[in-house]
């Protein structure tokens, strides 16, 4: 396939998204940048970009191999990623099987906590907003999704948490918590953005040591060391 990259469309914290001279095809661009707090914290990670850029291709490939539609079409370089052009939902949706981070906060439950049966937030995906949490009749207000394409997230979420728990719990991970995006191609709705350590709160599965932002959220230190770990467990040698 004769992809040319082209103009840029839009530079988030993490990634660029170029245009292409396919106009049902783009690029992400993993960066080396790193926010935290709606970006009151930035810094860098050395190596990031790449780690995550491997890592996602990685995660897509096993999503896709289970029947799950991404927008993910193949890896060009370290830091880029050929993908379909979805119509982004403005929804993240967090699927959370152990209590850390706001979820803590908001419940009063200890870190660690496991929670029986996996939970679906949902969050308004606008920096200036700070990233609020939302429930169904906000999304209906807001116009955000419809009835049917809700649920279907939830299920989407549910089924990729079901399908990534055990993959990586093979490979010495907890999977604590991710945030997913979703994008509409016609009717259909693809899983997009990216699946790192960005995005997912990783735990070793016997220390519990945490390899993932949190390290660079709270000053831990090991930021870069953590995401190398992650990688090394999930992308095999060579890819």
């Amino acid at each position: 396939m004769n992809v040319e990259r082209r103009e840029k469309l839009y530079e988030g914290k993490a990634k660029i998204v170029y245009e292409t001279n396919r106009p049902d095809l783009i690029i992400q661009y993993f960066k080396d940048d790193a926010t935290a707090f709606n970006a009151l914290k930035k810094g860098t990670i050395l190596g990031k970009g790449v780690i995550n850029n491997r890592m996602s291709a990685a995660l897509f490939e096993v999503l896709e191999r289970a029947g799950v539609p991404t927008h993910y079409l193949g890896t060009l370089s370290d830091r880029e990623m050929l993908c379909r052009r979805l119509e982004i939902i403005k929804i993240e949706a967090v699927a959370r099987n152990i209590v850390a981070g706001s979820l803590a906060k908001r419940t009063g439950l200890e870190e660690g906590t496991i929670i029986k049966q996996p939970i679906v937030e949902l969050y308004y995906k606008s920096d200036p907003l700070g990233d609020p949490m939302l429930n169904d009749d906000h999304v209906r207000m807001l116009r955000l999704a419809t009835p049917a394409e809700l649920i279907r997230i939830r299920r989407m979420t549910l089924r990729i948490n079901a399908i990534l728990r055990p993959h990586l719990a093979r490979r010495g991970l907890l999977l604590v918590d991710f945030k997913l995006e979703f994008g509409r191609r016609g009717r259909k709705l693809y899983l997009g953005d990216e699946i790192s350590p960005d995005t997912c709160r990783l735990w070793d599965s016997r220390s519990k040591e945490r390899l993932d932002k949190d390290r660079f959220r709270r000053d831990m230190g090991g930021v870069e060391e953590a995401y190398q770990e992650v990688y090394r467990r999930l992308v095999p040698a060579g890819a």
